[in-house]
């Protein structure tokens, strides 16, 4: 018996110590994996979420990243900062990119944050009074223009301390932003405005407007020179365009073969539209009837074809070299023959869907150049 119980005993010492020692063994490689985890380096899709209202069902809460050259694949999700007072995920409003500073910039209802492209780390958090929209990042990564949440102003931020610069009033409520590639021009959509109005980023003040449309201004893009801009309105399936040179609007474009219908979001049958780097096409979304439309970017404006999406698009972008769509659906779309190619899906295997979302390009772990979370043109000459 007593021999039966020492055996027992050794037994379980043998097992403590190979269990033991196995533990150590993981937490080492573990480590090590780690350690060894590759830089980023090709394209890379960084989408922010909840980037649809505060839907957390489509792909729950941080900055999700692609990998755009091997299938879209999920490669890591950093976390986000940024609740509500009810302590519920808060909506993100926009993301913008700073090469030089290695930092990506997201806005949510409440607060604008820096955070690290390379370790993914929070640099810094401001709370912003009246909260924040759609943000636009300078050509130099140095200043960015941030709406105040559909309140009368734009702000001035210096990109690498957060600290105000300067504050342009007269507006009726804040909202969409587009630096211009040049460095020359910041052009600001004020969602109760029928006017887009054009601020010069040496003095930071408001010196030109183009309009007015047909209705308040919804989601907008413009050229590489400058010299067009294509404009939602809302009641509008469709897109209107103005003369930059000019400041007069000078077409209406409207969708053939479709009824506006209702939308679930936004109130506005178009709100998305982006042109192809190349300024060839115009791709324009449909709510009601969950659809992507796609113009000729020059007049006639000819309406080419449709795609079907697997639901309401609110906003449509592009890789710096125009092969990929992503409308905020969650498609992902070659621009040449159509074809849905996949759908972004996060670690869950849940439909990833988001209207701030962006191209980062890494070279050996370094960001070396950004996309827009807007479809810009990028022909500047």
């Amino acid at each position: 018996m007593k021999n039966g119980i020492r055996i027992f005993i050794v037994l379980l010492s043998v097992i403590a110590i190979s269990f033991t020692i196995s533990w150590k063994l993981v937490s080492k490689t573990d480590h090590a994996a780690k350690v060894a985890a590759p830089p980023l380096n090709g394209r890379y899709l960084f989408a922010a979420v909840p980037g649809v209202r505060d839907y957390l069902g489509y792909g729950g809460h941080g900055l999700l990243v692609f990998d755009i050259d091997h299938g879209h694949k999920l490669v890591k999700r950093i976390p986000f900062r940024g609740f509500h007072p009810n302590g519920q995920p808060s909506n993100i409003k926009g993301i913008g990119v700073s090469i030089p500073l290695h930092s990506v910039y997201v806005t949510t209802l409440e607060s604008l944050q820096r955070i690290d492209l390379i370790t993914g780390k929070l640099i810094w958090e401001k709370q912003i009074p009246n909260g924040c929209d759609r943000l636009s990042v300078a050509p130099d990564g140095r200043t960015m223009y941030l709406p105040s949440l559909e309140s009368h102003y734009w702000t001035v931020i210096d990109c690498e301390t957060g600290n105000i610069i300067k504050r342009l009033d007269g507006f009726n409520a804040s909202h969409n932003t587009i630096y211009a590639l040049s460095g020359k021009h910041v052009y600001l959509a004020d969602l109760k405005n029928t006017v887009v109005k054009i601020a010069d980023p040496k003095t930071n003040t408001v010196t030109a407007e183009v309009g007015p449309f047909v209705n308040f201004v919804r989601p907008f893009t413009i050229n590489g020179k400058e010299t067009r801009i294509f404009v939602n309105c809302n009641d509008l399936l469709g897109f209107e365009v103005g003369d930059l040179t000019t400041g007069k609007k000078i077409k209406q474009v409207v969708v053939e073969g479709w009824d506006k219908g209702s939308v679930r979001r936004h109130g506005c049958p178009s709100h998305g539209i982006g042109l192809t780097p190349d300024e060839k096409e115009i791709w324009l979304s449909d709510g009601a009837n969950m659809r992507m439309h796609i113009f000729s970017a020059v007049e006639p404006y000819q309406q080419l074809t449709s795609i079907p999406l697997q639901d309401m698009p609110g906003w449509v972008t592009f890789t710096l070299d125009g092969k990929y769509a992503y409308p905020s659906s969650g498609e992902v779309i070659d621009v040449k023959t159509r074809k849905i190619l996949t759908i972004l899906k996060d670690e869950n295997y849940n439909t990833v869907e988001s209207e701030k979302l962006l191209e980062v390009d890494f070279k050996d772990g370094k960001p070396v150049k950004a996309g827009d979370q807007f479809g810009v043109g990028r022909v500047m000459r």
